[in-house]
């Protein structure tokens, strides 16, 4: 857990110990069962063959999903249905000693691998002992054995919204204090919708997996036993494989991605570390403007590709020591136009097309490759626009140092209305301020860790007017950039 900050560990810690404490105390178990007051830690009429099963089939069906037949090393999420299905059969005590074996003994691929086994296991024991005790105050076990079915559908999705809002609850409080960020704090209208937007992603294919979890009960304590239980996991294998080849395509499209930005770094090579540093900063940006996932991670590929036209670029160009001419800049003016052209065919990136086309738009109208203005510049140029531009001032380059961080913030700020998205700037700062600029990639480790590569061309004319047009510059104010030709 050493990895961990501070307040995290102690989060972790917590959510541990509440789990322990559901799986030992007896006290607990009276009062969920209302049963009669026992003696010591072990609890009467605690089917101990049906846990142990359960227990097992979830460790087993854990490691299926993360082994090499699958393709998924951490499919990123767990068997659901037999964990609901031990909260639909077991006391709620029990239930959630069926999580145990498996959180704690499944592989983990990422460090700290303690405090992840720690994490899991505290969380399910939460989630599924929360989700039986909701069922049985809700009278499923009675509608079962009375054989009403719609009031066991009712208290099955009782079980499954306190189970799914447990997770999601739990999973929100970690990431944000992982993140170092308030909880509910700082971003008042889009941080709480955080949470409700994952629960609400979330309630839809855990309920599929509840009604799995109670057909499999039913078919437990049928005639037929839990061999037939079992049945009800084939079609839950099927959805697993369907996963593991998204999870596939979705890696495949990981490698496209990284092939093209290392054909730009090795071309462009002092820049290199830029694509990263300037969609991790698109990253920040959508987030705060409290995108959902899918669009965070096509503004984080227009930030990685945002300059991948210049392997359109000649690399004398790129790397000339001198003033550039008007024709050479017009030549290099063209990169977006020719980063455009080689990803149009992807289609997984959306309009992270668009965002490569034309993130060196100026809201005013004095940008280029069109001269779009204002609403006429999509929103995931205007995103990376920003984005670039900061990292391009906070970046040390052969000509320039790089500014200190809320210089270049202010600069964004001053610049906002005429070249860039004011929403897009204040996102930016307010995200920075909070969090503060740790970019994953910086120009330090890539010059220390590669080769050296010769410096780009300077400004075409010294003076206020500005750098090289392929990217905003510290070498004079954001603003005063030559205007480009339509």
């Amino acid at each position: 857990m050493e990895a961990l900050p501070t307040r995290a560990r102690v989060y972790v810690a917590g959510v541990a110990a509440a789990g322990l404490l559901c799986l030992l105390s007896p006290h607990v178990a009276q009062i969920v069962h209302r049963a009669q007051i026992v003696h010591g830690l072990q609890m009467p009429h605690v089917p101990w063959r049906e846990l142990a099963s359960l227990a097992v089939l979830y460790a087993c069906c854990e490691y299926l999903v993360r082994s090499r037949y699958l393709g998924v090393p951490n499919p990123g999420g767990t068997f659901h249905p037999v964990l609901l299905a031990a909260a639909f059969l077991l006391p709620p005590s029990a239930a959630a000693l069926v999580a145990l074996p498996g959180a704690l003994l499944t592989p983990v691929e990422r460090r700290p691998l303690l405090a992840r086994r720690i994490w899991r296991a505290g969380q399910l024991t939460l989630a599924v002992w929360a989700a039986s005790r909701a069922y049985q105050a809700a009278g499923g076990r009675d509608a079962v054995a009375a054989g009403d079915v719609p009031a066991a559908l009712g208290a099955v999705g009782a079980s499954v919204l306190v189970f799914c809002l447990l997770l999601t609850l739990l999973d929100h409080g970690i990431v944000a204090l992982t993140a170092g960020v308030p909880l509910w704090r700082g971003r008042p209208a889009s941080r709480p919708a955080t949470w409700r937007r994952l629960f609400l992603r979330s309630l839809a294919p855990i309920t599929v997996h509840g009604l799995a979890g109670l057909m499999m009960a039913l078919l437990w304590r049928s005639p037929y036993g839990p061999v037939a239980a079992l049945l009800v996991l084939l079609p839950m294998c099927v959805s697993w494989w369907a996963f593991a080849q998204y999870h596939r395509e979705r890696a495949a499209h990981q490698a496209t991605i990284r092939a093209l930005v290392q054909a730009v770094d090795i071309k462009d090579g002092y820049t290199r570390g830029h694509s990263e540093r300037v969609g991790q900063a698109s990253t920040m940006i959508a987030r705060e403007l409290g995108m959902d996932d899918e669009r965070t991670e096509v503004l984080r590929f227009a930030g990685i590709l945002h300059d991948v036209g210049k392997l359109g670029v000649p690399t004398r160009l790129l790397t000339k020591n001198g003033p550039l001419t008007p024709e050479e800049r017009r030549v290099i003016e063209l990169h977006p136009e020719y980063g455009h052209e080689m990803v149009r065919g992807i289609s997984f990136l959306g309009e992270a097309r668009a965002a490569v086309l034309h993130h060196h738009e100026r809201l005013d109208g004095s940008g280029y490759p069109y001269g779009l203005a204002g609403g006429q510049i999509p929103e995931s140029a205007r995103v990376v626009a920003v984005a670039d531009a900061f990292d391009a001032m906070t970046s040390t380059r052969s000509y320039s140092r790089a500014r200190p961080v809320p210089v270049a913030l202010e600069e964004l700020q001053r610049c906002a209305g005429a070249h860039f998205d004011p929403r897009m700037v204040e996102a930016l700062v307010r995200v920075i301020g909070r969090a503060g600029w740790h970019p994953a990639v910086t120009a330090e480790d890539v010059r220390s860790s590669g080769p050296s590569a010769p410096a780009p061309a300077p400004d075409p004319a010294p003076g206020p007017t500005g750098p090289d047009p392929v990217a905003p510059d510290p070498a004079g104010p954001v603003a005063d950039q030559p205007r480009a030709r339509r």
